[in-house]
């Protein structure tokens, strides 16, 4: 559901969400999101600005005519012209910084009460029927559906372990003629719940499979992992756990400044910090964010390497999709927050479909789609 923006060529065709700039908006239509809810931020700065600043508010009203005594102003003496002119320009920074800190915590808000459940990441491969199969005979996913959009030269195929309403689920698109990617060495893996590593891991080498590293704790810890890879390189984590409702349950980034990153995806993404661990004996730290429990919720998992700052990012990883009640407000807080919209809120031509792109502080990109229209899709 998901169109990539073509990453090495021409011949690379997006996915389903396209981010590409021929459906951007115009100059003239692209900034009226940001007056969407103009008039009730309006009244909350001019509240907030009121209950700060009486004196400099009645100052500009009255436009430093017959205002207050000049020493009201926070007991200093100023001559008529400071009266008249720099108290009205200390005023407006100040009117400034109401507006901003007021729109923050509209926004804040927003967010906190915004429905949001993460859809399905996207990713590309170079053989498609290869994948599929590795991924239901090995990994237990289900092919939920395929479509081939010749036209554009490339095809979809979406697995997973539940309906795509109700789990987190996998997006791989094929690019007619690309038999390989890129994987970078900023995507880490995806983590999949299972109830015995080792059977799962001795199937997959029945089946050929690659396992990077075999059953075991994992350091510092009790809980049984393995490492596998998929035929494209993709790496896969094997959790050892009981039943759980998204047995697809992490996707893993790497991130150059953890507290940043942490800051943005509370505060834009309304995500929750759930845990954070550091591991000085191998010099990197994790957090998990995400919109419920690590154990019924696919969750985020944000890597810091001791001294790493930036990544390779590739061209393989495409970006999560997440959905949301209302993308305009969704890419006012991206951007507010520290974020960047690469792809204007509003609906997609010809399916209706609205949707935002942005960009996260280490450019990790995600879309976010309205719940509504996503349903729609799946009729």
């Amino acid at each position: 559901m998901v169109r990539i923006i073509p990453m090495v060529s021409s011949s690379i065709r997006p996915s389903s969400y396209l981010t590409c700039s021929s459906f951007m908006f115009c100059n003239t239509c692209a900034p009226s999101r940001r007056f969407a809810y103009l008039a009730t931020d309006f009244i909350v700065i001019i509240l907030k600005a009121r209950a700060l600043f009486p004196c400099l508010i009645c100052a500009l009203i009255c436009n430093g005519d017959t205002a207050v005594p000049q020493s009201h102003f926070f007991g200093l003496k100023a001559s008529s012209k400071i009266w008249r002119g720099e108290s009205r320009t200390i005023a407006t920074g100040n009117m400034a910084q109401a507006s901003t800190a007021a729109t923050q915590e509209s926004l804040l808000e927003w967010v906190k009460k915004d429905k949001r459940r993460m859809l399905h990441v996207v990713y590309r491969v170079g053989d498609l029927d290869r994948t599929i199969k590795f991924y239901t005979e090995c990994l237990g996913m289900k092919l939920l559906r395929k479509r081939d959009i010749p036209e554009e030269r490339y095809t979809n195929a979406f697995l997973g372990y539940g309906p795509e309403d109700s789990h987190f689920v996998i997006e791989l698109t094929y690019n007619y003629g690309v038999d390989s990617y890129d994987i970078g060495a900023g995507f880490g893996h995806f983590g999949i719940a299972v109830e015995d590593v080792a059977k799962t891991v001795e199937l997959i080498k029945a089946k050929g499979g690659k396992v990077n590293r075999e059953p075991g704790p994992v350091k510092g810890g009790s809980t049984v992992i393995a490492f596998i890879e998929d035929p494209d390189g993709y790496k896969f984590e094997l959790l050892e756990r009981g039943p759980t409702p998204e047995p697809l349950c992490q996707v893993m980034l790497r991130v150059g400044d953890l507290d940043r990153s942490i800051n943005f995806y509370e505060k834009a993404f309304g995500m929750k910090l759930l845990r954070k661990r550091d591991n000085p004996e191998y010099k990197y730290t994790i957090a998990m964010m995400g919109y419920g429990s690590e154990d019924k919720n696919c969750v985020l998992e944000l890597t810091y390497n001791y001294g790493v700052t930036e990544y390779d990012k590739g061209n393989a990883y495409a970006q999560i999709a997440i959905g949301t009640d209302d993308v305009y407000r969704t890419a006012e807080a991206v951007e507010i927050f520290g974020g960047k919209v690469t792809r204007e809120p509003g609906p997609l031509p010809g399916i209706n479909t609205k949707i935002t792109a942005c960009l996260d502080p280490d450019g990790w990109k995600t879309v976010f789609v309205d719940n509504i229209d996503f349903l729609k899709e799946l009729e």
